[in-house]
């Protein structure tokens, strides 16, 4: 259960960057707090956005605390890195994103989870 919970908090944080960068993206810069907050104020789907992202990452941050309750530490903090890959392979696939792809990020994402194999592969011991 502890897994499945650490998991879920790696989807929720993910989709949490995925739409906060959408809603900032749309919403008004923070350099101009008067133009941002009228725009939050008349609830645009950026705004609607910006909460759910904020929404999916406070559930996010929950069920992080439930499943440190269940797991060792050294199990559970290395599947957080995969939140990088999900976050970059999707904001890839979503156009409203404007993101490009570029080979040395890839390299990055490929580092990022073969060590996450490394830590995480069950390991024989002898003994």
């Amino acid at each position: 259960m502890g897994i499945v919970l650490a998991l879920c908090s790696v989807l929720l944080v993910s989709g949490a960057q995925l739409l906060m960068r959408w809603a900032m993206m749309n919403l008004p810069s923070a350099s101009d707090p008067a133009r941002l907050f009228n725009a939050l104020l008349s609830l645009p789907p950026a705004a609607l956005a910006l909460v759910g992202g904020l929404f999916a990452y406070t559930l996010s941050m929950l069920c992080w605390f439930l499943a440190l309750r269940r797991i060792p530490l050294s199990k559970a903090y290395p599947l957080l890195s995969l939140s990088y890959v999900l976050v970059w392979g999707a904001a890839l696939c979503l156009p409203a994103l404007n993101e490009i792809f570029v080979w040395s990020k890839l390299a990055g994402v490929v580092l990022i989870f073969g060590g996450l194999l490394l830590i995480c592969w069950p390991s024989r011991v002898k003994g």
